[in-house]
């Protein structure tokens, strides 16, 4: 019977116990803890593409890198480009042009993201945490005259707004491989890097844009090509990607690194 009584006692203790508990079977401490844990919202990326393809629009390789490293993130992407014509189109197979041909950027970006594309006009900072540009030359034909002007380019009037605006609201901004010219012109005294100075045997042979930077009034400095430079002050991150003949894991992982950045510097 002492035994029985024991056990009888033990589970009225237990009942007890867990009728102090608040609805959902955790007590107020509990649930507050977990409520402290519960995921932070997911940031909203804007990607900025400037077409299909290397030598007249987006780099196709460093758009999936990113937009890879964006989901392993966690964040929300929504992916833009302007809708106006190409500067030319690239026969990609002999990297000639082709001179009977004409594209738009909205169109080609659109391939990348496999149709979910908007109108970068209706981009604006007011509703995204980053934006991110990825390189390939389309950020120096048809988002800047980067490729014909150097240093005296002009930047797309879009483009520009949407770096300003990013820029005086405090987000962050991500650029690879050559675009980060776009910033170097329209944020004057920002740091970014496009890798190396020097081509150092063909391995950089890009090299000469960090003095066209440097042109610009931005500050550049030397990175390899798995890393990202940070400009704390601008909240401006860039990574030199396809300015380096490097294996293509370590062009990822210097996207990996932008990204990253950016996304902390989102503080979501």
């Amino acid at each position: 019977m002492a035994a029985v009584r024991a056990l009888v006692g033990s589970k009225l203790a237990a009942a007890s116990a867990f009728a102090s508990l608040s609805p959902g079977g955790r007590t107020p401490s509990q649930r507050a803890a977990i409520h402290l844990s519960a995921p932070h919202p997911a940031a909203k990326v804007a990607l900025v593409l400037s077409g299909c393809g290397v030598y007249d629009g987006t780099e196709i390789h460093e758009a999936s890198a990113i937009l890879v490293h964006l989901s392993r993130g966690g964040a929300e992407v929504q992916i833009f480009a302007p809708d106006i014509p190409q500067m030319h189109v690239i026969d990609h197979t002999k990297g000639q042009p082709s001179e009977s041909e004409s594209r738009n950027v909205l169109t080609e970006s659109a391939r990348i993201a496999r149709g979910k594309i908007t109108d970068l006009a209706k981009l604006s900072a007011a509703n995204h945490d980053a934006a991110i540009f990825p390189g390939g030359f389309g950020a120096a034909k048809n988002l800047s005259t980067f490729a014909v002007d150097g240093k005296d380019c002009k930047v797309n009037k879009e483009v520009e707004r949407i770096l300003k605006e990013f820029h005086q609201a405090g987000k962050p901004i991500g650029l690879c491989c050559i675009a980060p010219v776009l910033a170097a012109k329209v944020l004057r005294g920002v740091e970014v890097t496009v890798g190396h100075e020097q081509e150092e045997g063909g391995k950089w042979p890009y090299a000469g844009t960090a003095e066209a930077i440097k042109a610009l009034g931005a500050k550049h400095f030397v990175k390899e090509v798995a890393e990202a430079h940070v400009d704390q002050k601008n909240k401006v991150v860039t990574t030199p990607a396809f300015m380096c003949e490097a294996a293509l894991h370590h062009i990822h992982d210097g996207i990996g690194a932008m990204v990253r950045k950016v996304l902390e510097l989102t503080g979501k």
